[in-house]
């Protein structure tokens, strides 16, 4: 017994209602179906549907199995759908927007990378600190690092993104090592709105919800311009881990508060639905997550209880 075959007989018997309907659906003969229809519960050992000469009607079993069966039918079909893919060679034009850091430090690199092995597609970056209406302003695909409300847009989550505090080692050799949140109360800080409220900044401490107002000498409107400053010694200043993770790792920052910090930040690619089938997307769909997920992925992160 063909089983993909006979699942889609009983699918057509079930959502028809009728044997000879389903038989005409399918173009079998209606021997054909009575015969595959019986193979299959002799094979399933239950009886699907209650028949007689006037009514057919599904039984408990049938609709059980019914759930199963067009779960294995729709499974199907996205394998076979993902073959075509493979075997299709992308092409055609992408709009992908992120934002203006993120976008420069790690999109940017991955976009190029994509464009050399993908030599038939065309990929328009656009980079901008604010949320875009992909359907409305007609883009393809997003980054974004923020929770992701409900709504008709597929999202794939790649990796967290970690809050940060961090501070130049003179600046701690000259101030001391902070020991609890309130501690930056007194300190230089730099206040930056890019990761929450500028002077208002968020830890989790002894098992609860931490605010600590901080003030500073030092303000900029870039990322760029707070690192510079943080490395310089101006203060103490708030990132997401991917904008100062090379600093930390180059010795030109150090960490504070590990393991204090609120809860991350899901990094999604997010498209619409209808993007899902095409070649070009889904290719740097892959290629964006197992990228990011390779450079993001591995920051040192303490496990120090909160």
């Amino acid at each position: 017994m063909d089983r993909l075959h006979a699942i889609d007989v009983f699918l057509a018997i079930a959502d028809l209602g009728s044997l000879t309907r389903a038989a005409e659906a399918l173009e079998l003969s209606l021997p054909s179906v009575v015969r595959t229809l019986a193979a299959l519960e002799k094979h399933l050992g239950v009886r699907l549907f209650n028949r007689n000469t006037r009514r057919l009607a599904i039984t408990d079993e049938g609709r059980a199995y019914r759930v199963h069966a067009l779960a294995i039918r729709a499974a199907v079909a996205d394998s076979e759908q993902a073959m075509r893919r493979a075997q299709a060679e992308p092409s055609g034009s992408i709009s992908l927007t992120a934002s203006v850091k993120f976008g420069e430090l790690h999109v940017a690199p991955l976009v190029a990378s994509y464009l050399q092995r993908y030599p038939q597609v065309d990929v328009q970056l656009l980079l901008l600190d604010r949320v875009v209406n992909l359907v409305e302003e007609g883009l393809d695909l997003a980054v974004r690092i923020a929770p992701l409300p409900d709504s008709s847009l597929v999202a794939r989550h790649v990796v967290d993104i970690h809050q940060v505090i961090a501070a130049s080692p003179a600046l701690v050799a000259a101030c001391g090592m902070p020991q609890q949140p309130q501690d930056l109360a007194a300190l230089p800080c730099i206040e930056f709105g890019g990761v929450g409220d500028a002077n208002l900044w968020e830890f989790f401490h002894q098992g609860r919800l931490e605010r600590v107002k901080v003030k500073g000498r030092m303000r900029c409107n870039t990322v760029g311009g707070n690192i510079a400053a943080c490395i310089a010694g101006q203060g103490f200043g708030r990132f997401l881990h991917y904008q100062v993770m090379d600093a930390i790792a180059r010795g030109e920052l150090v960490r504070i508060l590990p393991g204090l910090e609120p809860a991350p930040r899901p990094l999604s690619l997010v498209y619409p639905s209808k993007q899902h089938g095409t070649a070009r997307v889904a290719t740097l769909v892959e290629h964006l997550a197992e990228h990011l997920h390779a450079r993001l992925g591995e920051f040192a992160l303490p496990t120090e209880p909160r």
